[in-house]
Formats: C-alpha cells, structure tokens, sequence
C-alpha cells in the first residue's frame, strides 16, 4: 500500500554563516564534529543534535523502507523559520533552503515532495517566494503557529492565505515559538505543552478570525494531530456558546462546524487518542505523519495504526488518500 508521511523535516548538508554574511543575529549553522552527526548551534549555543537522516535523502529512503513508506513531504526545521530576522534576509535563508528540496523532488521524484519556507513577516516578500516555490515543483508551504507573536488570523497574513487558495498551494502549520518558553525551561515542557497548546492556537485563530469561512478553498494541515485543538473541541464550542460577545466576535460559525474542513496528522503515540482523532475529522482529514527524524517523532512512520482495528478503507485514507487531497496531487504520479 503506498504510504505518504506528510510530516517530515529535513536541511542541507551545509548551511552557509549567516550570521556572518549578514552582520548580525543567531541564525543557526552546523558543526559536523563527527562523521554522520552534526551539532545544530543557534549564535554559540546548542541547540539539537541531529545524525545523518537529518540531510542524507538516500539513508531516510533506507530507513523508510524498513516501515514500507514510499513518499515522504519534506520541510525545514522550525527553528529556520528565521521570522526575527530582516525581511530580505529571511527570504535569502528561505531561498536557500527551498531551492534545497526542490532538488530533492527533482532527484528523487518517487520519494519526496515539499514544502516551502517563507518570509511570513514581510507579506509581499512571502508571496513572492511563494510563487516562486510553485514554479520550481514545491506543493505549499509550512509555517509557524505564530509569527513573532502575532496570531495567524490577523489581517496582514491574509493575502498569503489568499494566495495559497488561489495557487493551489497547500499548507502544513507547525508548533514554534511557544507561548511561555522562557517560564517553563524545565521538564521540556516547551516540547511537551507549549506544542500542543501552540497548534490549537493556531485553529482557533482561523476559525474565530473567519479565515476557513472566507477561504474555503484553502487546504490546512495541522502537525501533532491538531495539538491540543480537537482534545478540548467541547470547551471551545462551550465558550462560542456561552460567550459569543467575547468569542463569536469575527465569525458567527462555531468551531464545531469546522471538524473535516481541515486536515491534521496521525502522530498522537497513542491509538486510543487517534481514534477519537478519526471520529471527530474523518479518515480522509488524518494524514499519516512522523515528525521524523526527531525523537520525540513517530519513528515507526505509524506502524501502530496497523494493529488498529481499521478497514482498509480507513487505512488507505490515512496512508495517502489524505495526504493526497491536502497536496491536489493524484496517486498516479508514484505508481
């Protein structure tokens, strides 16, 4: 069965010093201080080590192979997002990471698809890259569950929504810059809380700000199974309800009605949680995702839905009917 990990992150083997071309600032940069590993360095602290499956594309095509997955929709890392950063320095670092896995599908075009990094704090410079990465064969964009603080539904980020829907470019919204890090350092709750807690922001910022309703055509994947968002559905319907002066303010839908209007991946480690995730979404809303190369992934690439009882239907919708929808791409294209 063709399986599509629609969640999946990956750099190039060498970053340029761009903190040094640009004069300022704690842009990341590799250390490769042993054969297959790398330091991730933010300025001169450590940030992640990471080992060869970070870059290699033929080791990940390996070590996909042994869970029987064909295709995986490769991003960057969150941390390069770089929306602190001077616009046209952003877009410089988002070129060169696209241009990355655009080679990528070229290369390998039965093994990876792609998703875009933009300069999301510049909106003409994001719809430029934007643009851009559909002519060179990437299929939509990732980005933060915020950027530099703002909340998705604020007016400024529309037109890149608008021009997703209308470029057909889909979209993967990953959890960073967590709401409270520097308070909760300890236990790695940023990772373990301020992720899940960030997704469901994020939901709640289109749905509330209306964006769903006024772009019905844009095509949204939330990472992490949605986070926190479809855990706590009832007490956001409950607070639409209850206070509509406070909630209902710039949309009258409640959140509710949005269940399978959007897609989220499968990484909850837990299939008690995703059957409920398929109740609320659907098959055809859950795409298969790992998060991998990371540890706190699913590095099994789903091998526990499996053993879920599920038809096959349900399992062909997760492995790639979904993802396929997401992307508008057809099952044809890797056959």
């Amino acid at each position: 069965m063709l399986k599509i990990d629609s969640h999946t992150h990956i750099l190039p083997e060498k970053l340029p010093d761009w903190a040094r071309k640009f004069g300022y600032g704690d842009f990341i940069h590799l250390d490769h201080h042993r054969s297959g590993a790398a330091r991730m360095m933010r300025g001169s602290q450590f940030f992640r080590e990471i080992n060869e499956n970070a870059w290699n594309p033929e080791v990940r095509i390996q070590e996909y192979h042994r869970y029987r997955t064909q295709v995986q929709v490769a991003c960057t890392i969150p941390v390069m997002f770089s929306y602190w950063a001077k616009p046209l320095d952003c877009l410089d670092i988002s070129q060169y990471l696209n241009d990355h896995i655009a080679s990528l599908i070229y290369r390998y075009p039965k093994n990876y698809l792609g998703l875009a990094t933009i300069p999301m704090q510049d909106t003409d410079l994001a719809i430029q890259e934007l643009e851009r990465c559909r002519e060179i064969g990437l299929q939509g964009i990732q980005i933060g569950s915020n950027i530099n603080d703002l909340n998705l539904h604020e007016e400024r980020f529309f037109p890149i929504f608008e021009a997703c829907a209308s470029l057909e470019m889909a979209v993967l919204i990953h959890p960073w810059n967590m709401m409270g890090e520097k308070s909760m350092q300890r236990y790695w709750l940023p990772w373990l809380v301020g992720m899940p807690a960030e997704t469901a922001r994020a939901v709640a910022s289109l749905i509330f700000g209306g964006i769903f309703e006024r772009l019905p055509a844009l095509r949204v994947n939330f990472a992490h199974a949605g986070g926190s968002f479809l855990p706590t559905i009832g007490r956001l319907q409950h607070g639409f309800e209850c206070r509509p002066d406070l909630v209902a303010i710039d949309n009258p839908v409640a959140p509710k009605n949005y269940l399978g209007r959007f897609w989220v991946d499968s990484v909850t480690h837990d299939p008690l949680l995703l059957e409920y995730v398929l109740k609320l979404q659907g098959s055809m809303r859950v795409t298969l995702g790992s998060d991998y190369p990371f540890p706190l992934g699913d590095l099994e690439i789903g091998s526990f839905i499996d053993t879920m009882n599920l038809d096959t239907k349900q399992k062909e919708d997760i492995f790639h009917n979904a993802a396929l929808a997401w992307l508008n791409l057809q099952k044809e294209r890797f056959e």
